[in-house]
C-alpha cells in the first residue's frame, strides 16, 4: 500500500471498486506521502485528517452510495480542494489574513457534490490571495515551490493543486480559472488543467452568479484522469443559474473515442498579444505539429481575432473585483496585498460607458471565435509564455523588452481565451533545456470539452510525458526532465 501514490487515479478508482483497496488505506498513503514531501513544497498547508477518516468510513460502510447516473463515482479516493473554496468544518482562509481564523459552516456547491459521488477531502490546497496573481504566495502559508525546481514558482492561482499533483501529495485536485488559473500552474507544474465552458461545473455561492469569467474545474496528472473528475464535477445544479445537464456520454467514454480532427490551428503569440518566449514557443509548436501524425492539416500562425483582449479584460476583471471585493477594501484595507488593492481600485474608476465598450469587444470576441472553429477543429498556443520563474519574484514584469502594465497581463495569452467562453486545457507537451516544464493550450469548440479531451488524449499518448509524473520534490541543482 505504501506505493499507491504512485498509480493513476483511474486504476485506483477501479482497485477502490473492486474492494482491493479501502477508502482508509488510499488515505494513509497520501497523508505518507505528503509527510514526506509537503515540508519542500507547501502546497497543502491545511489538513483535515479526522474529517477525511469519517468520510473515508462513510464510504466503506456504504452510506454514500453511488450516483444513480452511473458517472462520476470516485469511491474513496481523496483529493485536496483549493482554498478558495468553502468546506464545512475546515479552515477556509481564501488565502487572505482578513480570514486567517475562518470556518465556513457549510461547503460550497462543488464540494457537496464531489463528496456526495464518494471524494474524500483532506484538505485545502495553497493559492494567492482571493485568487489574484499567477503567483501562489500569500501571507497566511507563505509560499508554494515548484517540485520539478523547488527554486522556482509553480504559478497560480491553482499552484497548490498543480504541485499537490505533480509531487504525488494526491491524484486529483480541484482548481478555479479566470484568467489562467488552472492552465498557468498546470503548465508549469507538467500537469493538465482544464477550464470548462462557464456552467459546466456549477459553482457557488457567489456574490455574481451571472458572471462568466471565473470557472471551477479539473486537475489531474493526465487526460484520462481528469476527465474522471470532471464527471464528478460536471452537472447542473438548480443553484447555479448558469449550469447545466451533462452530455449523454460521459467524459472517461468520450476521451477514449477517436477524435474528428480535420484542421488544427497554431498561433505562438495569439496574434502578437504578447511576447512570449523563444524556446516556449519552439516546443508548443514541435508540440502542434504532431497532429500531423494523426492526419490533421495543421495550420501555423492562424486565430481569432483577439487584440482587444487585454483591454477589454482589465475593464471587466476590475468590474468583478468590486463586486467580489469592494466591501472589505472598505474595511481591510491594511491586510490586503497591493495588487487586489490596485485591482478593487482600478474597477471603482470605470465608468458606465468603459464597461459598456468593453462588454461589446469581448461580444465581437466570442462571435469571431465561434466562426473561427467553424473552420477549425482546435486552437493551439502556448498555456505560459515562459517557463517557470524564480520563486521570490512577485509575477513577471516584463519579457524581451515588453513591460507588461499591470500584475497579471504575463497571462494574457490565457485570459485572452477567457473572453471567449471556450473549454481550454493545458497539456504538457515538452521541456526546456534547463529540463522545465512547458504546457501547450489546447481550445476546443463551444461546450466541446469531449472531443478536447480525446484529442487532448491522443497528443498525449504521442509525447509520452505523462508516465514521468508523479516526481520527488528536485532541488535546483537535481532539475532535469529526465
Amino acid at each position: 500500500m505504501s506505493e499507491l501514490w504512485r498509480l493513476s487515479a483511474r486504476e485506483l478508482v477501479r482497485r477502490l471498486k473492486a474492494g482491493e483497496v479501502r477508502p482508509v488505506e488510499a488515505l494513509e498513503a497520501a497523508l505518507s506521502r505528503i509527510e514526506a514531501v509537503e515540508p519542500r513544497l507547501n502546497a497543502i498547508p491545511t489538513l483535515c485528517e479526522a474529517r477525511a477518516r469519517r468520510q473515508a468510513e462513510r464510504i466503506e460502510k456504504g452510506e454514500i452510495a453511488p450516483p444513480d447516473d452511473g458517472r462520476g463515482w470516485l469511491a474513496g479516493l481523496p483529493i485536496v480542494i483549493k482554498d478558495l473554496n468553502d468546506v464545512e468544518g475546515v479552515r477556509t482562509t481564501y488565502g487572505s489574513p482578513i480570514f486567517e481564523d475562518h470556518v465556513p459552516q457549510r461547503s460550497g456547491f462543488e464540494v457537496e457534490r464531489l463528496e456526495a459521488r464518494g471524494a474524500v477531502i483532506l484538505g485545502k490546497s495553497n493559492t494567492p490571495e482571493f485568487g489574484a496573481g499567477a503567483q501562489t504566495f500569500n501571507e497566511v502559508f507563505g509560499v508554494t515551490r515548484n517540485p520539478w525546481n523547488t527554486a522556482l514558482t509553480c504559478a497560480g492561482s491553482s499552484g497548490g493543486s498543480a504541485v499537490a499533483l505533480a509531487s504525488g501529495e494526491v491524484w486529483l485536485a480541484n482548481g478555479s480559472d479566470l484568467g489562467g488559473s488552472l492552465r498557468t500552474p498546470a503548465a508549469f507544474c507538467s500537469v493538465v488543467g482544464l477550464r470548462p465552458s462557464p456552467g459546466r461545473v456549477p459553482h457557488g455561492p457567489v456574490a455574481s452568479p451571472f458572471q462568466t469569467l471565473s470557472v471551477e474545474g479539473p486537475m489531474a496528472r493526465n487526460v484520462r484522469d481528469l476527465a474522471l473528475l470532471l464527471d464528478a464535477q460536471a452537472g447542473f445544479d438548480p443553484r447555479d443559474p448558469l449550469s447545466f445537464d451533462p452530455p449523454a456520454l460521459p467524459f472517461v467514454e468520450a476521451v477514449e473515442r477517436p477524435p474528428r480532427l480535420v484542421r488544427v490551428a497554431f498561433s505562438a503569440d495569439l496574434g502578437g498579444i504578447t511576447p512570449v518566449d523563444p524556446e516556449v514557443a519552439r516546443i508548443c509548436r514541435a508540440a502542434a505539429e504532431r497532429f500531423a501524425e494523426l492526419g490533421c492539416e495543421v495550420v501555423l500562425d492562424a486565430c481569432p481575432d483577439l487584440s482587444d483582449a487585454v483591454e477589454v479584460f482589465r475593464v471587466l476583471r476590475a468590474e468583478q473585483f468590486v463586486t467580489a471585493r469592494a466591501p472589505l477594501l472598505e474595511r481591510y484595507r491594511a491586510l490586503l496585498k497591493p495588487e487586489v488593492i490596485w485591482n478593487i481600485e482600478t474597477g471603482m474608476k470605470l465608468t458606465a460607458e468603459e464597461i459598456g465598450r468593453a462588454e461589446r469587444r469581448r461580444g465581437q470576441m466570442q462571435a469571431g471565435a465561434a466562426a473561427f472553429f467553424e473552420r477549425f477543429d482546435l486552437l493551439l498556443c502556448p498555456a505560459a509564455i515562459v517557463p517557470p520563474f524564480p520563486v521570490e519574484r512577485r509575477y513577471l514584469e516584463e519579457l524581451g523588452g515588453h513591460r507588461f502594465p499591470s500584475y497579471i497581463d504575463w497571462v494574457a495569452i490565457t485570459y485572452a481565451i477567457t473572453l471567449t467562453g471556450l473549454p481550454a486545457l493545458s497539456l504538457p507537451c515538452g521541456f526546456t533545456e534547463a529540463g522545465l516544464p512547458v504546457g501547450l493550450q489546447m481550445v476546443g469548440r463551444p461546450r466541446g470539452e469531449g472531443e478536447l479531451l480525446a484529442a487532448a488524449a491522443r497528443l498525449e499518448d504521442l509525447s509520452g510525458i505523462a508516465p514521468l509524473l508523479p516526481i520527488d520534490p528536485r532541488p535546483p541543482a537535481a532539475s532535469g526532465a529526465s
